[in-house]
């Protein structure tokens, strides 16, 4: 590792940990005081942190293994009563893959940009607020330099779309699907590694994953991939991968979570996990009821209830009550939470109840919401448009958003790519209809 690579690591283990609770004053006076380049002492400092507790007035309980989340969680229903048909179910499976396609094509143009800056293309295209596909950069108006470089990406504007383009929030429900057929309900964590060693280039996933990827190279195994030299292991990423573990466990949401956490501690701890079990919960519990607090409610019962994650969303919960207009709750959610970086999982989680709850369960009108909130874009519309396409099922989802996708998906995961979206769903379903007998939490 180079020493730039090194010092950067550093500096985002410093944030990391400061955000767990930890005091990390000292290392960060130790790390200004280096002179040069001095990789002893700024490995030093690294080993340091690596040794520090969360202090002892932190007000959070974090544990990151099962049976620990599982005792710090609120009583609530496991299982709920599901009476849908096999069609109903598929419906919802399909409407789900077919909502986080959109959610996430939704999201694709304007990735990583700040909300104000969404809005400035929006305004300057006469589409705003977002009701549509992203439109292509006006080309007989004066526009900025940052706006000029999308410009070409014409595959992901509204006009141009044939399909759903390769997006890793799309890869990895592929890879789970894959995951659960070649090694069942009853996988580990390790092959979930495995898996993603197989069928993904190293250079395809990141973040967290990448770490996790380099580490399970390297001979590590869960939990320590998770945890050595990776200073995102509270990011988005196993957020990103909870769709699957909801879509073949309807009605079941603690099953959901169950493998959803089995995912997650690959890669994560804390509340990167918590962030996967939230959303595989409201999946699982979205085809049982068109309530979104209802949906919401059974996700938080599914993860530590004294954890950072579950106090922000309590937080947008009750903004989103008081505020007719979703940008007041935006700037309640920035003042709190925006100091994280624009890929952990809180802040965009976040944005993801921004759009269900200000959205009112209006498919198109939430995925613009979560868009427009800026951050992980294309992750937070994806989220959100997989949860109400189950809600609402495929038949119930606006052409205006599933019609361009042409029932087709482009992937990087091995043989899968150019999928119809359809047949990935019957594959699914044929999961889900699985005796539960097979599957294991």
């Amino acid at each position: 590792m180079r020493y730039e690579e090194l010092e950067g690591l550093v500096k985002e283990e410093l944030t990391q940990r400061e955000e767990e609770g930890c005091d990390v004053a000292e290392a960060r006076k130790a790390l200004t005081n280096i002179k040069g380049k001095n990789r002893v002492k700024l490995e030093a400092i690294l080993k340091g942190i690596e040794k520090l507790s969360p202090r002892t007035d932190f007000p959070y309980v974090e544990p990151s293994d099962l049976k620990g989340i599982r005792a710090e969680r609120l009583k609530s229903p496991r299982k709920i009563a599901l009476e849908l048909s096999e069609k109903q179910i598929l419906d919802k499976i399909y409407g789900g893959w077919l909502g986080r396609c959109a959610g996430c094509l939704l999201g694709k143009p304007v990735e990583g940009m700040p909300k104000g800056q969404i809005e400035e293309w929006l305004k300057i295209a006469d589409a705003y607020p977002l009701s549509d596909y992203f439109p292509s950069p006006p080309e007989n108006k004066t526009i900025p330099d940052w706006l000029k470089r999308r410009a070409s990406w014409k595959e992901v504007f509204s006009g141009h779309i044939t399909r759903m383009p390769r997006d890793d929030d799309i890869d990895y429900t592929i890879i789970h699907l894959h995951l659960l057929e070649t090694k069942g309900f009853g996988f580990t964590a390790v092959d979930v590694g495995n898996v993603l060693l197989e069928n993904l280039p190293y250079k395809k996933v990141y973040t967290a994953e990448r770490v996790a990827y380099r580490n399970l190279v390297n001979g590590l195994a869960p939990p320590e991939s998770a945890s050595y030299l990776n200073p995102y292991r509270e990011w988005i990423g196993a957020q990103i991968r909870a769709d699957m573990f909801g879509y073949v466990t309807p009605g079941t949401p603690e099953l959901g979570a169950g493998l959803a956490f089995r995912d997650a501690s690959l890669s994560h701890v804390k509340n990167g996990i918590y962030g996967e079990m939230f959303v595989a919960a409201m999946i699982s519990a979205a085809f049982t009821t068109n309530d979104i607090d209802e949906v919401i409610g059974v996700g938080l019962s599914e993860i530590p209830k004294s954890s950072r994650l579950t106090e922000a969303m309590k937080d947008v919960v009750a903004w989103s009550r008081k505020n007719s207009d979703w940008r007041d709750t935006w700037h309640q959610i920035n003042a709190k939470y925006g100091h994280y970086h624009g890929v952990h999982t809180i802040n965009n989680a976040a944005l993801v109840l921004l759009g269900l709850l200000h959205g009112k369960g209006d498919y198109g009108r939430s995925i613009a919401i979560s868009v427009m909130g800026g951050w992980d874009t294309d992750c937070n519309g994806a989220t959100t448009g997989s949860i109400l396409g189950v809600m609402h099922g495929a038949e119930s989802l606006p052409q205006k958003w599933v019609g361009p996708l042409n029932d087709r998906v482009e992937s990087y995961v091995v043989g899968y790519n150019n999928s119809r979206i359809s047949d990935l769903a019957k594959r699914t379903l044929s999961l889900a209809l699985k005796d539960k007998s097979e599957k294991s939490s």
